[in-house]
């Protein structure tokens, strides 16, 4: 802790003094530094008193209250100068536990703008341990294994336009221009040298992170209500592609067509009615159900339904009931040896033909009709978020 404190003041001077750079950068109020309080508890430790012969050792015995005045009135920096007129500090020069410190401190946009001022720092802010933190931060509840063959794909085809329209790379920094069209931050980029990247897209967390940003990428996802809670998609949960709007911080949606009917289009979807794609089924494909015989009355599930062949499967939320046969008594239930299992959707009427079903619990495969429906895969839910995002979207009032 005490080294951590003693470099973190030595970059707060740097900063001050802008010895090595031009004039400070943007990322600079992203960087939050040791208060100057401490001063006076450092220079009581042994460490402290070894660098007074180093880079501290002209200032380090002036009294505390003298600096923050000299700071106060412009003074300090001209006396630094003048006995460091010989010297060249940059930031690099601090250790590198300090500066991973430091980075790991930044928001996205500081991260971006350090990545800016050369090829080294560039190389250490676009490191994917800097970027796990922010994406899992923001986007790890609506990102699954679907989404992340799309961002591959992207990335590949992307790739192999660049190759094919024999375009040279422009180096990794012009993707991020793409991905997130920041007109200081390409400004930045075009005035520097970097013939070291090796190719305009890189499969980095960052570049993932800046294109999710931009809206630029679609990548696919789950929604509830769809449709801004359509009557027919109440308490259900569809696959679309989604689009983000950093102006709003809502999505866009693009839901596959249904027999039919055209690609239908939702906007300004909030953030709480998304979530990954629990399983990674494809909509048009049956989920194998591995919960069947585990499956009691009062248990929470979600089971694949579609109107017709056509529809790919919507997740729809339910309960676990008792047979009719069964009076409801825990000492006395046997629904949970049966071969058949009882599913109830409480969101519709008693006698609705939507309430119930029965599934086979040793061989269920999509059971149904056109009338009614087809039923498909299950899973159970094991967690209470799960269940109480579905009662965080449930009707306001009882369906038909």
């Amino acid at each position: 802790m005490l080294f951590l404190l003693v470099t973190g003041i030595s970059f707060f001077f740097f900063f001050l003094n802008s010895l090595s750079l031009k004039p400070l950068p943007p990322w600079a109020s992203d960087v939050r530094f040791l208060p100057l309080c401490f001063w006076k508890e450092l220079s009581f430790s042994p460490i402290c008193k070894a660098l007074r012969k180093g880079i501290f050792g002209v200032f380090w015995d002036l009294p505390f209250s003298s600096i923050i005045m000299a700071i106060k009135q412009g003074t300090f920096s001209s006396k630094f100068e003048n006995v460091h007129e010989n010297e060249q500090l940059s930031v690099l020069d601090l250790p590198e536990l300090a500066l991973d410190c430091i980075l790991e401190k930044l928001s996205p946009a500081g991260l971006c703008s350090m990545a800016a001022v050369c090829s080294s720092l560039r190389e250490r802010c676009i490191s994917d341990h800097l970027w796990d933190r922010h994406m899992k931060h923001k986007w790890g509840r609506v990102l699954g294994p679907a989404a992340s063959r799309e961002w591959q794909w992207f990335i590949a085809s992307r790739r192999n336009s660049s190759v094919s329209a024999g375009k040279k790379s422009q180096g990794f920094m012009k993707y991020i221009w793409y991905a997130w069209p920041l007109t200081w931050f390409a400004s930045k980029f075009d005035k520097s040298n970097n013939k070291d990247s090796a190719s305009p897209l890189v499969d980095t967390v960052m570049s993932w992170f800046l294109a999710l940003e931009s809206g630029k990428f679609w990548f696919p996802a789950q929604v509830y209500n769809r449709e801004n809670g359509h009557f027919g998609f109440m308490l259900s949960c569809y696959d679309a592609e989604l689009s983000y709007d950093p102006q709003t911080d809502t999505f866009q949606a693009r839901y596959p067509p249904h027999g039919r009917r055209a690609v239908a289009i939702e906007s300004g979807i909030q953030w709480e009615r998304l979530r990954a794609a629990p399983v990674d089924t494809p909509p048009h494909d049956l989920h194998a159900s591995d919960c069947l015989n585990d499956l009691h009355p009062g248990d929470h599930i979600e089971i694949q339904w579609r109107r017709n062949k056509e529809f790919p499967y919507g997740w729809w939320y339910g309960v676990v009931g008792h047979l009719e046969s069964c009076d409801g008594n825990e000492n006395y239930c046997r629904c949970h040896s049966s071969d058949t299992v009882v599913l109830e959707f409480n969101q519709y009427t008693p006698g609705s033909r939507w309430r119930r079903t029965i599934v086979n619990r040793k061989d269920h495969r999509e059971e149904g009709n056109e009338g009614d429906g087809f039923y498909g895969g299950i899973r159970k839910l094991h967690t209470n978020d799960e269940i109480a995002t579905w009662k965080s979207v449930w009707p306001r009032e009882i369906l038909e």
